[in-house]
């Protein structure tokens, strides 16, 4: 069992007529669905059941925007408590980033759509995750590329990561996942722990390429520690079934990545002064790590609309470096 999402009235800030958060939910289904009870975001069982509230209630006052209309990120608060990672609205400038893709699926659901989807799915609810990006001394950041054997988002390129599961915190979640994925073993108080936003991922991403079959909300965790890239590389031991490649990309390359941006048109022009391949660390069935060449345009493909997914970096991912990017600049560091 894994930990899953939910959107409550905290006593802090309840989610009301105005609000952008009770907006962003409003907009991932028709409003009969929410007379069906199945197909809210967020929605559970216990707590949840007073947001579900605020929901009918904002619909049946015809206050609900066109999707097109709509934004797709919100500034939100959330914790970890009693194996619910809960949010709530915040005021503005008090929060973290929740964001989606404008081509998320369940934006765009119809009431036929939804009324499709399997049972087994629906009951899933939102799983929640945690996904590090390991910045080492030097300011790199180690990307990951799934096995192509993995049923979700095969052969594309993320932070290390995955479930959060009962009892866990989020830097315990993030830490064990970075173990398990990549063999390397950082300590609590070896990392700094920074939270850089939220991000709602879907599989499959776009309603073209098949209905929604997993759905869950990504906490991007940034961790810095002492140790240069050179130094975590000497002690990484993928697991194979997990992992088939692994990169450290810096600032430079990152910007070259982010500016790929998924669900656009247009072809992508390389940034100035970067090679036209990049080095990165082949991931053999026995868990060995062999040098080879990739093509940076792979790094710079865009989620296709239909048919087999890409090796790409994940959409999710590009917001989570762009996040990073800002950071670094936070913090006075050229990039």
């Amino acid at each position: 069992q894994y930990v899953q999402a939910y959107t409550i009235q905290t006593g802090q800030i309840p989610l009301q007529r105005g609000s952008p958060l009770l907006q962003f939910l409003l907009s991932h289904c028709a409003p009969d669905q929410w007379h069906a009870g199945h197909s809210d975001w967020f929605l559970g069982a216990g707590d949840a059941d007073q947001c579900d509230g605020y929901h009918v209630w904002a619909v049946h006052h015809g206050y609900r925007r066109p999707r097109e209309t709509l934004d797709d990120e919100v500034e939100v608060k959330c914790s970890l408590e009693n194996n619910r990672f809960i949010l709530c609205d915040c005021e503005k400038g008090r929060g973290i980033p929740l964001k989606r893709a404008t081509f998320c699926p369940f934006k765009y659901l119809s009431v036929a759509e939804a009324a499709a989807i399997p049972l087994d799915v629906q009951s899933r609810g939102v799983d929640v995750g945690v996904a590090i990006l390991l910045q080492s001394a030097n300011q790199k950041v180690l990307l990951t590329r799934r096995a192509a054997s993995l049923r979700i988002f095969p052969n594309v390129w993320v932070p290390p990561g995955g479930h959060v599961e009962l009892d866990e915190r989020l830097l315990d979640a993030g830490l064990r996942e970075l173990r398990e994925e990549t063999g390397l073993k950082l300590d609590p108080g070896d990392v700094s722990a920074q939270l850089l936003g939220l991000w709602e991922s879907v599989f499959p991403p776009m309603l073209s390429r098949g209905m929604p079959q997993r759905h869950h909300v990504v906490t991007y965790m940034l961790l810095n520690t002492s140790l240069t890239h050179q130094q975590l590389q000497a002690s990484l031991h993928p697991k194979p079934a997990e992992v088939s490649g692994c990169l450290w990309v810096d600032a430079s390359l990152v910007k070259a990545i982010v500016s790929a941006v998924d669900g656009e048109e247009g072809s992508v022009t390389p940034l100035e002064g970067l090679a036209p391949t990049i080095s990165v660390s082949e991931v053999s069935p026995e868990g060995g790590l062999s040098e080879s060449i990739l093509p940076l345009s792979v790094l710079c493909n865009r989620a296709p609309n239909s048919g087999e997914d890409v090796e790409r970096v994940s959409t999710g991912t590009k917001y989570a470096l762009e996040l990073w990017l800002k950071n670094l600049e936070g913090q006075g560091t050229r990039c």
